[in-house]
């Protein structure tokens, strides 16, 4: 089978002028970059790309933007996620999905359900959607784990549910996705710093953050490393270790628009809560780019 979500996944930002509003012009370059440089697919309105500061208008200003760029070159992957059920399914029902290869659905942060309240928060959610979901699990955010048992019932319960991306930075989590998973359902690294690793442990790839800034190394390593060449790729690793370090040394995505801002690609404005990059950082981030 075809699997639209096989390799690198990145987690698109989304650029800001300076005045705060949406830079569709850098959008639009990022986009190109990316495709340019061997990135396997794009995730729209992710935590990455500040979803929850973003309007329900400007996201879909941002969809139209990718789309057109993208000009269906890439599959392209929708976030679609939150605490209210009722208004997760509300928005999948009433978005037009036809060209999107699926949706990444983050679990309910915040609210802090049981493991059987996530079961049935995706279970609505795949109930509702015409088109693959990917879950998301990233307890650092959420304050909530789902556990791996919770994950694979969903992952047998519907065959619309295939994949999740799994970004708790825990080694033994994976392991025991990976070991107990259906044949067709996959596991995608939602941790740069893992993502080799997970592949080469039998995972399908990565939704990533660095990627997008560094696509031709990082693409190519995780290409490796689903070829089992498994030094070569470690190669590659060793050299972006260090800049994966960085761009979460303050908040995401403050460290990876620093990157893109020196790559020329966007400015480095994020939306509050959040702040730019420290001066400090930003230097950081310059001198191990020209490492790279």
């Amino acid at each position: 089978m075809n699997n639209p979500f096989l390799g690198t996944g990145i987690a698109i930002v989304t650029p800001f002028n300076n005045d705060g509003s949406v830079d569709h012009e850098s959008l639009k370059k990022i986009v190109n970059y990316n495709i340019e440089n061997g990135t396997n697919y794009i995730v729209i309105s992710g935590t990455t790309g500040e979803s929850v500061t973003i309007t329900k208008q400007e996201k879909q200003e941002i969809i139209q933007t990718i789309k057109e760029a993208n000009a269906g070159q890439l599959p392209l992957v929708l976030g679609v996620g939150g605490n209210n059920t009722a208004a997760v399914v509300e928005e999948i029902k009433s978005t037009d999905l036809s060209d999107f290869a699926g949706i990444l659905s983050v679990s309910p942060y915040y609210s802090k359900p049981t493991q059987e309240g996530m079961y049935q928060h995706f279970k609505a959610v795949a109930e509702a959607c015409p088109i693959p979901v990917i879950l998301y699990n990233v307890p650092g955010r959420t304050a909530k784990n789902m556990e791996p048992s919770t994950t694979l019932r969903l992952a047998r319960d519907f065959k619309n549910v295939v994949a999740v991306k799994e970004a708790g930075n825990n080694v033994q989590q994976y392991l025991e996705l990976l070991r107990d998973k259906p044949e067709d359902f996959s596991v995608i690294s939602g941790d740069d710093d893992l993502a080799l690793g997970i592949v080469l442990a039998g995972g399908a790839g990565v939704i990533s953050v660095i990627g997008q800034g560094l696509p031709k190394p990082f693409c190519e390593m995780i290409q490796l490393g689903l070829e089992g060449k498994a030094k070569e790729a470690y190669k590659i690793h060793f050299k972006l270790m260090k800049m994966i370090d960085l761009i979460f040394a303050e908040n995401n995505p403050a460290g990876i628009k620093a990157v893109l801002k020196s790559l020329n690609l966007c400015s480095d404005k994020v939306r509050l809560p959040l702040v730019e990059a420290t001066e400090e950082l930003q230097a950081q981030i310059k001198e191990a780019l020209k490492t790279i």
